[in-house]
């Protein structure tokens, strides 16, 4: 079934186009990948970049909303990705990146195509792990910016996953995050003081 993007704010996706036809107007120089591409590059699948900045030891969590992710597009391939923020001005390209999370996320956005249910991709990343997931939203008609991770949605951990998790397997939020507590919360090692 279909994925359902959300689109991304008109200011996001503008930042990200300036910032591919003018390198000239952001301070950091693209990546190798975007140096050597042949041919157009396009900015494409627009994902919110949700971040869980919290999670307790009974497993209640806080995301919020921290950007947008652009795939950059050259013919067949996708050699980097594009981030923007949320500046007191609007929004604002932030950074051109490669590396295994483009990959990942493109063979994770392929997967999730055939899964029988209509999702709403996102991404939600928890720093406390090193980790970013793919997460498939149930309700495609909301506002992709907002919201927080339902039991029901799935969440599909990208390359490269924390130690014992599975990247590419998709896991409902409701089995994940005890997993995701477990590993968050977990007591300091024996013999650390606590001052």
């Amino acid at each position: 079934m279909p994925l359902h993007v959300a689109p991304a704010p008109a200011p996001a996706l503008r930042s990200v186009l300036t910032a591919l036809s003018s390198p000239t107007a952001v301070r950091e120089a693209r990546t190798p990948s975007l140096r050597a591409a042949q041919g157009p590059v396009t900015p494409e699948l627009p994902l919110p970049v949700h971040v869980l900045d919290r999670i307790t030891p009974q497993g209640l969590s806080a995301t919020r909303l921290a950007g947008w992710r652009f795939l950059i597009r050259c013919g067949d391939r996708t050699p980097a990705a594009a981030e923007t923020m949320l500046t007191p001005d609007g929004w604002a390209f932030s950074h051109f990146f490669e590396g295994p999370y483009v990959a990942s996320t493109e063979l994770a956005l392929k997967q999730a195509e055939s899964l029988q249910q209509p999702y709403q991709p996102r991404l939600l990343s928890v720093p406390g792990l090193y980790m970013l997931t793919l997460w498939l939203h149930g309700d495609t008609a909301v506002d992709g910016a907002e919201g927080h991770p339902a039991a029901s949605d799935l969440l599909v951990p990208l390359a490269p996953a924390p130690p014992g998790i599975a990247a590419h397997l998709p896991h409902p939020v409701a089995d994940l995050l005890p997993v995701l507590t477990l590993r968050a919360t977990r007591l300091p090692l024996l013999g650390s003081s606590a001052a």
